[in-house]
């Protein structure tokens, strides 16, 4: 059986979608669409804009997720793939809402109006400067809640942001205590390396970006996914549609759960991934996680006429 994961903040480069877009008119639409929902030209920054126009995250969310729904949906509608084969959807973070989209849980003019927000709050939530991601290998999730044991909590924040496989795991909080976490790793020959973020996603310093989010999320019409979806915060499947709002209200400041995501889907009898969006991230993780299950990245036409 088959899973369908989608990638998050990190996987975007100009020009993605370029190819898919020169060549399937649903891909014009979809990109129409998003531009009519955010009313702006998203599809021009997405096609023809910098790497620069595409780390503000505010764009950086919802380009993602229009360019990932754009592929699913040539996969499924032009190349006819059976999702009967698909057993699970999920999306590690932002991934999450293209997830939805996927599984019409969530209409794709409701998805990036969220995500658009979603992103523009996550970067008003910490003043710039003060807050970072520290990617640390080598260390299991046990062995570093050991180590966050011995960080006082009054001198700031310094949690797990990401579990994303074995052997890496994102921290996130205030920059001070990750600078002292990262020299003392360093001190015991341990890896870790400070990501090019723009914010500490995934922590408590995320809260008010949460309680702000709260009331999109409560206007938005969620419905029932047709495919099990695996919600980040629970690594579990979601229920029921009544969940789906509180959980991505959680989501903005808990920890993604990918890797146990990963083990639960595996499992349950998945034994072939398949990555739609941009970059190959996620194949990534799971190899780390699990070598013996195939993983496949859908980047260029070439990957769907090779599935």
């Amino acid at each position: 059986m088959k899973a369908i994961i989608f990638p998050g903040q990190g996987s975007q480069n100009a020009g993605m979608a370029s190819e898919f877009q020169s060549n399937f008119k649903i891909v014009k639409d979809i990109f129409l669409r998003a531009d009519e929902a955010l009313k702006f030209n998203l599809s021009k920054i997405i096609l023809n804009g910098s790497d620069a126009d595409l780390k503000k995250t505010e764009i950086t969310q919802p380009a993602i997720l229009t360019t990932s729904f754009a592929i699913f949906s040539v996969l499924k509608k032009e190349f006819n793939f059976d999702l009967s084969t698909t057993k699970y959807v999920a999306g590690h973070s932002l991934g999450e809402y293209s997830a939805l989209v996927a599984a019409d849980s969530l209409k794709l003019e409701n998805a990036v109006t969220l995500v658009h927000e979603r992103g523009k709050l996550m970067q008003e939530a910490v003043p710039e400067g003060e807050g970072a991601m520290l990617a640390v290998m080598g260390l299991n999730i046990a062995e570093l809640n050991l180590l966050l044991k011995k960080y006082d909590e009054k001198k700031g924040i310094c949690e797990i942001a990401n579990d994303n496989s074995l052997g890496q795991i994102i921290l996130s909080g205030n920059k001070e205590i990750l600078f002292s976490l990262s020299n003392n790793l360093k001190a015991e020959k341990k890896r870790s390396i400070f990501l090019p973020v723009s914010a500490p996603f995934h922590c408590s310093l995320m809260k008010p970006a949460a309680e702000n989010m709260k009331s999109f999320l409560k206007k938005t019409e969620f419905k029932n996914p047709n495919i099990q979806l695996i919600s980040n915060v629970t690594a579990l499947p979601i229920e029921k549609k009544g969940d789906i709002a509180e959980l991505l209200y959680k989501q903005i400041f808990s920890q993604v759960r990918w890797r146990e995501s990963v083990e639960y889907m595996i499992n349950n009898g998945i034994n072939d991934f398949i990555e739609i969006g941009p970059g190959k991230v996620l194949s990534g993780l799971v190899k780390r996680t699990n070598n013996k299950v195939l993983t496949r990245s859908l980047i260029k036409i070439d990957d769907i006429k090779n599935l």
